[in-house]
């Protein structure tokens, strides 16, 4: 996915009435747009989700996700396996 898939995604979630931020310490939805073509494009994005985690314990109710090919190849460990995604 690229920055005009992230407008289509951030226009959809407008129209649900959410607002972006800059701050995912105010966020109640944080999606990581992601294109994992090499590793450390991945190990990147598994960085940046351990990063935001601790999140979660100052706002349980906080839904994080990964949208785009990694998130597609590797659903299965994101989800299940490493429990890292809602």
């Amino acid at each position: 996915m690229n920055f005009s898939d992230s407008e289509i995604v951030a226009s959809i979630l407008a129209e649900e009435g959410y607002a972006t931020t800059d701050r995912p310490e105010e966020a109640d939805l944080v999606l990581l747009n992601t294109c994992s073509i090499r590793d450390k494009a991945e190990q990147t994005v598994l960085n940046r989700i351990d990063g935001l985690k601790h999140l979660k314990g100052r706002n349980p109710d906080l839904k994080l996700g990964v949208l785009g090919c990694m998130a597609e190849r590797m659903r299965e460990d994101l989800l299940e396996k490493k429990q890292l995604v809602d």
